[in-house]
């Protein structure tokens, strides 16, 4: 009877668990994966505007299901587990770049190094013309430096202000340039202050040399020029831009925008939709209404136009804290950002989430619950014998098609219905405590065997 008793006991436990397991349905946003590459384990980056549907800022509330609604062993990864860092700031040798014109794309030259590739003369490749050549741009000798170039920083003589546009490409061998993109300097006068911007930002790649070249002007003539470089043990994952989030002005040079969800800011960008715009900016955030605000940045916003082109400065960088509000104050002397509140992008780290991927396909990620804890597993738990080379080749997961929602209008009216599944777990126990009376009473009644 025993016996009989504790598997009556282990069915109502067994029962219990399988009702209470959570299912898709206990989400309010599902969107469909497809898998592709060697399994059974999968990596996904999870797309901004599927975060933005979670309801806990950590992503507590993300899961994997497969087709038939089990939930799937996971991980989240923001940035590899070591992110150590060393950063070393070398003073580099410039030479010059002439050319016949500002728009001339090339300068012809030749270029003199030695044995160990370090440059000694860059020089035109035929005599120059009195009156005719300009300064085009330079080339920076980096081949002293080994580890990856992180941050140009340039100086220049102090006669010239303004902005300083240029394109930035990088070079081995001083015969084949691959493009780094563009860079911008700028020293201005505003308000009795003075702005300057020296530094650069650069890929991360090693490169021996570095070439600038000047667009549609004069190159200034520099006084310095330093390469910041960095070896790290691993890099963050890439930054994730929002949609344009639609804000608020509260009062003059005030504006404010409401974030869909907390998110873990780290940088911002300002739509400027009128050219000539300039603006020192104070930024500020907080987690809800009822906390004061926090300062966050402060720089300047500008979109000149110089040269025919617009010259653009519109991002802030954060510390990357939890914010669902912002509040861009405005140093109104630069004439302000007009009485609507422009609109705002937002960017946080990209997210790696990585499954196990158990039983039949499809699978599903389910997000969006405000009372779900925290199910992931760290990558060395789920992955045994983990290293961040062999995350590269796991296979891979990406959204397959829509994004299911739940409105709130449909929750709210499920959950002011009543409870069936509550009621079935009280009725199952109810009636599981009921047979175990029954049973302990008939042992009670019956009458003990004759000898």
């Amino acid at each position: 009877m025993i016996g009989k008793l504790s598997v009556a006991v282990v069915g109502l436990c067994a029962t219990w668990s399988v009702w209470a397991q959570e299912t898709p349905a206990d989400f309010t946003t599902q969107v469909p994966l497809s898998v592709s590459g060697n399994g059974p384990w999968y990596r996904l980056e999870l797309p901004l505007a599927v975060q933005l549907g979670a309801r806990q800022a950590d992503l507590s509330d993300v899961r994997v299901f497969n087709a038939a609604g089990e939930p799937q062993a996971y991980a989240l990864s923001r940035q590899s587990p070591q992110h150590t860092e060393n950063r070393n700031v070398t003073e580099v040798k410039w030479f010059p770049l002439y050319a016949a014109d500002t728009h001339e794309t090339l300068p012809d030259v030749v270029v003199k190094s030695s044995a160990e590739g370090t440059l000694l003369e860059v020089r035109p490749s035929t005599a120059a013309k009195p009156g005719k050549q300009v300064l085009r741009g330079w080339v920076l000798d980096a081949s002293a430096i080994k580890a990856p170039l992180q941050q140009l920083s340039l100086d220049w003589s102090h006669e010239q202000e303004g902005f300083q546009r240029f394109s930035i490409e990088a070079s081995d061998d001083l015969q084949h340039w691959e493009a780094w993109g563009d860079g911008q300097v700028a020293r201005l006068s505003f308000a009795d202050e003075r702005v300057e911007q020296h530094d650069v930002s650069l890929p991360g790649q090693p490169a021996r040399y570095l070439r600038l070249l000047w667009q549609g002007q004069a190159a200034p003539l520099l006084t310095s020029a330093k390469l910041t470089s960095a070896t790290r043990s691993s890099l963050p994952m890439p930054l994730v831009w929002s949609q344009p989030l639609a804000g608020s002005r509260l009062k003059a040079g005030e504006y404010s925008w409401q974030l869909p969800t907390g998110l873990n800011v780290e940088r911002l960008r300002v739509e400027l939709k009128q050219p000539n715009t300039l603006a020192p900016v104070t930024l500020a955030g907080r987690r809800d209404s009822q906390q004061a605000w926090q300062p966050l940045s402060n720089g300047v916003l500008y979109r000149l136009t110089q040269n025919g082109q617009d010259v653009v400065q519109d991002e802030l960088p954060l510390p990357g804290q939890t914010v669902t509000e912002l509040k861009l104050q405005v140093d109104e002397r630069g004439g302000g950002l007009g009485v609507e509140a422009p609109a705002l992008r937002v960017a946080v780290r990209a997210t790696q989430l990585v499954f196990l991927a158990r039983g039949e396909p499809p699978f599903t990620l389910a997000l969006g619950n405000a009372s779900a804890k925290a199910a992931n597993l760290p990558l060395s738990t789920l992955i045994p014998g983990y290293n961040a080379e062999r995350f590269n080749t796991l296979g891979q997961a990406q959204v397959a098609g829509g994004v299911t929602v739940t409105s709130p209008a449909a929750a709210a009216v499920v959950d002011t219905g009543p409870n069936w599944k509550k009621f079935g777990l009280w009725a199952v126990l109810l009636l599981g405590v009921a047979a175990l009376g029954a049973m302990a009473y008939s042992l009670l009644r019956k009458p003990a065997a004759v000898r």
